[in-house]
């Protein structure tokens, strides 16, 4: 059941019923801004990865502000996407069982939408369910360039994949796909701009040999927020698969720039507001969200608007803080902002994002992909 939102338009933010999940609008648009002038003034295409927020209106600004689409990570997001309006989506993912590649292709006669592969076998899928709803779908390769999560290997396994989409009547071969996960949260500047150094070398050299073969890469994408500056710099990746920028959770906040600071390209826009409803002891409260308003496998949330105060444990209805200094513990029935740890999963764990300026509710957005897994 889809709850009704905890505040309405108009409201001033200390009416905003709790846990919520709150936006400052303010920041939101000044990161969609910044990564949007990124990657005009360096030539690249910006698709902006809505698994972060599964929000339609957040994809609608970011496409406004200059992005080419976006990107998803399941069928049943995009299908949501698509019927929010967007009409230009990469699952950016593989897409396996006769099911989920009906409902693949039965999208495509809606609007443009590629998929990505790193299997002949279900390469040949694909192609049958394309032939089966009379479309042809757009297929990346996927190649593996550190993350050792899926894609091919790069080099001739890759070329050998793409030859198979090429031969199929249903399908378009539409580049490539690489991403490296892991070098998003390595917090050392010089790490993650070595891994993806690397993954440059391998990944330019598997276009090469696609390029001899005929085979051209309309796509080569990837690229995450804590390390798109990389992929930009190398020449090879030509579109930008970037997420939590729009956000910035906590973990990404960690990370550190060349100087050895902390990196602080852009603001943190999400946080779950909400109300303290227990001060047992002087130097801890207790408050109303717990695991149910937020994730915790990158950690615990942070306070945003308590200086020296400590999230200390999560339970599944409870956040427990401790207070540095009594005399500066807010009173029962006052309010905290966290900023969580990973902001993608714990936006699927709410309903509505409420929009905030200057300390007013201006809009109340539903999170259209929640829960969307299939």
């Amino acid at each position: 059941m889809i709850q009704c939102p905890a505040a309405r338009i108009g409201d001033p933010i200390d009416e905003i019923d709790t846990p919520a999940l709150v936006v400052d609008l303010v920041a939101l648009e000044a990161n969609i801004r910044k990564m949007s002038a990124f990657a005009a003034e360096n030539g690249v295409r910006l698709r902006p990865h809505a698994k972060t927020h599964k929000c339609s209106a957040i994809a609608r600004l970011q496409i406004e502000a200059g992005a080419v689409g976006i990107c998803c990570q399941k069928v049943s997001e995009a299908e949501a996407m698509a019927n929010a309006g967007i009409t230009d989506i990469l699952i950016s993912n593989e897409v396996v069982g006769r099911r989920k590649l009906d409902r693949l292709a039965a999208l495509s006669k809606r609007i443009r939408v590629a998929v990505c592969a790193d299997n002949s076998d279900n390469v040949h899928d694909i192609d049958a369910a394309a032939a089966r709803f009379d479309t042809v779908i757009p297929v990346l390769v996927e190649v593996d360039v550190g993350g050792g999560r899926c894609g091919t290997h790069p080099g001739e396994a890759s070329v050998a994949v793409a030859r198979h989409i090429a031969a199929c009547r249903s399908l378009r071969f539409g580049g490539v796909q690489a991403y490296h996960g892991p070098a998003q949260h390595r917090r050392s500047f010089d790490e993650r701009r070595e891994l993806i150094r690397k993954a440059g070398e391998d990944l330019a050299r598997t276009v090469d040999m696609l390029a001899s073969e005929g085979l051209t890469c309309e796509i080569v994408g990837g690229a995450g927020t804590g390390s798109y500056a990389f992929e930009t710099a190398s020449g090879v990746w030509n579109e930008l698969q970037v997420g939590s920028y729009v956000f910035m959770d906590h973990d990404y906040a960690l990370n550190l720039g060349s100087d050895g600071s902390r990196v602080q390209e852009f603001h943190h826009s999400l946080t779950i507001r909400t109300t303290i409803m227990s001060t047992p002891t002087p130097d801890r409260l207790i408050t109303d969200a717990g695991l149910k308003a937020y994730t915790t496998d990158c950690g615990l949330p942070v306070l945003a608007d308590l200086p020296g105060a400590e999230v200390l444990k999560a339970s599944d209805e409870h956040t427990t803080i401790s207070i540095a200094r009594p005399e500066d513990r807010p009173s029962l029935g006052g309010a905290l902002h966290l900023i969580p740890g990973h902001c993608d999963p714990t936006v699927n764990l709410h309903d509505w994002i409420i929009g905030v300026r200057r300390g007013r509710v201006e809009c109340l957005w539903p999170v259209d992909a929640r829960g969307a897994l299939f």
